[in-house]
């Protein structure tokens, strides 16, 4: 735990669905480093890259967390991960959508029951979490003007082909919509939606992410010299959640290490 003067989210309660590995786990992390309450949504505990369980190490970290089981395209089960974080700590500060899945396939190797899966979980998914947490926050009195903060993952995929990734990409370009249609039509109500757009991330993934071609199309892609970390995306996620971004509503914040200026 960070010091409490420089803590940047004190007493806020906040979701992180796709909590247990990668990005969802580093933005888990650091947001209960700055004294989140934070609720790690996944589908298991196990760390895709290895390593504790987030809660666990959240608790040695000093942090305060708890794991709720959620399959984001399930909308029961999404109103139940936001009434848990109600019944455990009295609120709903901020919704981080970040759980998604992959499945490369270019457009006449896409089957359409794989097609509808990756839409369920990572744009379903993102609308049912936006609605369950809207829906809680608009109860709640606002804090300096805002009542909760919608922080979605898109991609830099979402703007820019990727070869072979028709599915993953076309839900990416949507949530950037999606984001900015709430943020519009939620701001009266005290609602600050945003979106974090990550380039070439090295989370400890395997498969396709390690491809030699996609890894070598990156490095001639991104100015800045490496690849970006989960840490890098976390670190826009908690400007976004913070008192610091309270005028900043229906932007993507690109974390691509400046592949789409070059």
């Amino acid at each position: 735990m960070l010091p409490p003067d420089a803590r940047r989210l004190t007493g806020r309660v906040a979701i992180v669905t796709g909590g247990a590995s990668g990005i969802g786990r580093a933005i888990s992390r650091l947001f209960a480093a700055h004294g989140a309450r934070v609720i790690v949504a996944d589908v298991t505990q196990t760390v895709i890259e290895g390593g504790t369980p987030t809660v666990e190490l959240i608790a040695a970290e000093g942090g305060q967390a708890l794991f709720q089981r959620c399959d984001v395209s399930d909308g029961a089960q999404v109103d139940a991960l936001v009434a848990r974080a109600v019944a455990e700590f009295g609120a709903l500060d901020v919704m981080v959508n970040n759980a998604c899945i992959r499945h490369p396939r270019p457009l006449l190797e896409l089957d359409v029951a794989d097609w509808k899966r990756v839409l369920d979980v990572n744009l379903t998914g993102v609308l049912l979490c936006c609605q369950a947490a809207v829906r809680q926050m608009l109860m709640q009195a606002p804090r300096d003007e805002v009542r909760g903060r919608l922080i979605n993952l898109s991609s830099q995929h979402g703007m820019i082909a990727a070869p072979g990734d028709l599915a993953y990409g076309t839900t990416k370009a949507a949530i950037d919509y999606m984001t900015r249609q709430i943020a519009a039509d939620y701001a009266k109500e005290g609602i600050v939606c945003n979106a974090v757009a990550p380039g070439k991330i090295v989370t400890g993934q395997g498969g396709r992410l390690l491809d030699e071609d996609v890894l070598d199309r990156a490095r001639r892609r991104t100015p800045w010299p490496r690849f970006g970390r989960p840490e890098d995306v976390a670190r826009a996620a908690l400007f976004l959640a913070s008192d610091e971004a309270s005028f900043i509503t229906g932007e993507t914040l690109m974390v691509d290490g400046g592949w789409m200026a070059a």
